[in-house]
Parts: C-alpha cells; structure tokens; sequence
C-alpha cells in the first residue's frame, strides 16, 4: 500500500510540473515575456488594418481574465464577484492610460501568475476538487483554462506585432 501511495504521490508531482511548465509557455509556442519584449510605446495603442484591437487592449485583456480566474481559484475576502461580460474584461480605449499602465499591466500578469502558480505548488491542494462555489470547476480546469487562454491572446499579439512591423524574432 506504502507503494501505491508513493506512485500516486510522484505522479501528483509530476501533474503539478507539467502544469507550471504550461502556464509558462513556451514549448509549443512563443511565451509571455518574447512576446512582449521591446515592444514599441508608439505601437502599443495602435489598431491594426483589420484588426479590432491594440496591443494594449489585448494585454490589459489578458491580466484582467487571469485576474478572474484566480479571483475565482482562491477567492477573496468577501468570496468571488464574476465581472460582466464582455465590457468588465476589455479596457475601451485602445491607448494605454498613462506611460506606466504597460508596465504596470505586465508586472500584475507576472504576480498574477507566480500566486497562481503558488496555489499549484501546495501538495495538500486537490487538483481535481470541485470548488464549493461555480458549477464543477476545480483547479486543474482552471489552469488549463488560464494556459490556454494566455496563449491564444499571445498568439494574436504576434500577429499585432507582426501587422505593425514590430516583431523581429
């Protein structure tokens, strides 16, 4: 029996592995911090030629979700408050509000991420408890969905930073 619990202990860890490499991205695909680098401030508030937002718009998109997300993972005093779809999760203007906002933005998705991560890491956390709250969720789903999330978005930067001229990877 001893054995059993130590395979199912080992394979729990090694879940939880593959999860933080996941949300780090980049083995299938460009991760968070080569999409972002060097980005131009003169392009960051610009809307490309068929395209119906800026790059701010798309990064301040992506740090409000996983924002969400975690909100819902590890509620807040007070319990979870979903925010109203679409218009709570995308900032209207496609111009950063101040100089500091982009780093600001980035440095949220970052903390956002590590307290995410850090929830991961707990070995007393079930992975596959449903949370109290929500409709079946549990933790995994929700990194999943954070994984999946953030990679589509930083596919769609690309694409921006390819549109405006600004990506030479």
């Amino acid at each position: 029996m001893n054995a059993e619990k130590e395979q199912s202990r080992d394979q729990f860890a090694e879940l939880r592995k593959q999860l933080l490499t996941l949300l780090g991205g980049g083995e299938a695909h460009t991760d968070f911090e080569t999409a972002i680098k060097d980005f131009p401030a003169e392009l960051r508030g610009k809307v490309p030629d068929g395209l119906p937002y800026s790059a701010w718009q798309l990064l301040e998109h992506m740090r409000i979700a996983q924002r969400d997300i975690l909100n819902f993972s590890a509620p807040p005093t007070g319990g979870y408050h979903p925010l109203k779809w679409p218009n709570a999760y995308w900032p209207e203007s496609p111009e950063p509000p101040s100089a500091q906002a982009w780093e600001q933005t980035i440095a949220a998705i970052r903390k956002d991420r590590e307290h995410f991560e850090a929830l991961i890491q707990k070995p007393e956390t079930d992975l596959f408890k449903p949370f109290r709250w929500g409709s079946g969720q549990n933790l995994l789903r929700e990194a999943f969905l954070i994984a999946d999330h953030n990679a589509y978005h930083l596919g769609e930067l690309i694409v921006l930073r390819r549109l405006l001229g600004a990506w030479h990877k």
